[in-house]
């Protein structure tokens, strides 16, 4: 998956080397690190991954007003039987609330929706991100459940994640998100 995507606000590019410093700077930000840092892998490391992702993920470098302020990104399950994608963004503290983190999640979903013919979407975050959980609500993705010890936080310990979907039809428009 390749190519440019762009949103009302914001343009998603995929992610090309020259994104390393500014990636390690988003992903180091105590706000994003919070729910981004792994205590066993250092944010080099994760931004390594990032620009060369395994088959199947796409990183794209999140721009507005030709600034990156944020990093997304797709995973796409190929098999026809479970055929899905599944997203993850970070947007820079600076960025958020300007409704950029949404519109770059809404770019992405139709996409993944329209252009690669997927059925359903996935987003895991951690259970206790409240203001990730109230954004991905407000684009209609529902949660599913609560996956238990989910992830290892950057204090070393297991913590858990909720598993949200969206479906085609429940893309809410972007009309009634003009308020985000």
């Amino acid at each position: 998956m390749t190519g440019l995507i762009t949103g009302s606000r914001v343009r998603l590019r995929p992610a090309a080397a020259s994104d390393a410093a500014r990636f390690e700077e988003i992903l180091s930000h105590p706000e994003v690190a919070r729910w981004w840092a792994d205590a066993e892998e250092p944010v080099a490391t994760q931004v390594s991954y990032l620009l060369d992702p395994d088959e199947g993920t796409t990183t794209y470098a999140v721009e507005h007003d030709d600034v990156v302020v944020g990093i997304e990104l797709a995973f796409e399950e190929a098999d026809p039987q479970y055929r899905h994608a599944g997203i993850d963004i970070a947007v820079h503290p600076d960025w958020q609330g300007r409704g950029l983190g949404s519109d770059a999640i809404r770019a992405l979903a139709e996409h993944l929706f329209t252009v690669r013919g997927h059925h359903r979407l996935v987003i895991d975050p951690a259970a206790d991100n409240k203001a990730a959980i109230r954004l991905y609500e407000s684009l209609g993705f529902r949660p599913v459940g609560t996956m238990r010890s989910y992830e290892r936080g950057p204090d070393g310990s297991w913590h858990d994640g909720l598993l949200m979907d969206l479906l085609v039809d429940d893309l809410v428009p972007v009309a009634a998100l003009s308020g985000s």
